[in-house]
């Protein structure tokens, strides 16, 4: 099993969005944020052996990831074909490190992928060039998983513990994170911008 530090250094040589869709949001996620999330996840029994769901997978980072942690079964979901296949690259570099793991690519939109899973892992849009998107992402992970780790913007705090609260789901942890966005689009004035965000863990009560 990798160290935290070796998993994020595997996952920074991995391909990010050659041609980032502005209207999609896609933005390349920092790979040491991943890498903590996923090693956060792992130690509290969410990724070993676990069916998980990379939703709105883009290149595949999280997903990948969690199959070198040792997951059971991973979907990879997105409505970019060209993201799926920067995925598709991507798990070519590192089969020999996921021989174990059952692979799953889906060309789909998230709305309509319907697989229950164990465990979703999703950085979704913010919302800012489709309203509620990240609202979208949020519904179909509850509808499909009692655990979701989830990356969203700290501006969306009230909205998460009311959206959560409404479907059953209570909040066990926020882990803060400054976001670097790095200049992917023709519209970006400035090399970098950071975000300020978090991961929510959010699991489905029992009462």
């Amino acid at each position: 099993m990798p160290s935290k530090s070796t998993l994020a250094v595997l996952l920074s040589k991995l391909k990010q969005f050659d041609k980032p869709k502005k209207v999609l949001e896609q933005y390349s996620t920092d790979p040491e944020v991943v890498a903590d999330v996923l090693w956060f996840a792992y130690m509290q029994g969410d990724v070993q052996d676990k069916v998980i769901a990379d939703l709105g997978c883009g290149p595949g980072i999280f997903g990948i990831g969690a199959a070198v942690l040792g997951a059971k079964t991973i979907y990879f979901v997105d409505m970019d074909d060209f993201a799926v296949n920067t995925t598709k690259s991507n798990l070519g570099n590192v089969s020999h490190l996921i021989k174990k793991t059952k692979i799953a690519l889906v060309l789909s939109r998230v709305e309509d992928f319907n697989i229950k899973v164990d465990v979703v892992l999703q950085n979704p849009p913010f919302g800012t060039k489709i309203k509620h998107h990240d609202r979208v992402f949020l519904n179909k992970a509850f509808e499909i998983a009692n655990t979701v780790y989830s990356i969203h913007k700290t501006t969306s705090k009230a909205f998460i513990e009311a959206f959560a609260r409404d479907h059953g789901f209570i909040i066990t942890h926020v882990i803060p994170y400054k976001l670097r966005l790095v200049r992917s689009m023709k519209h970006h004035k400035k090399p970098s911008y950071v975000v300020d965000a978090a991961c929510w863990r959010l699991v489905k009560s029992k009462n």
